[in-house]
């Protein structure tokens, strides 16, 4: 799967995307998960304050 992202990313216009990793805490035991996305370099923001 990794190889996709790679491939995908290195097309024409792929500076414009960006791999985020946020770290969410979980309420209920204390621990943290990690949410990936690959965004458009406007929308980072956006996610992470959600």
């Amino acid at each position: 799967m990794a190889k996709k992202v790679v491939a995908s990313l290195q097309k024409r216009g792929a500076k414009d995307f960006t791999k985020v990793i946020k770290m969410i805490k979980v309420s209920k035991t204390g621990s943290y998960t990690f949410k990936e996305e690959i965004l458009f370099k406007d929308n980072i923001k956006g996610f992470l304050n959600n």
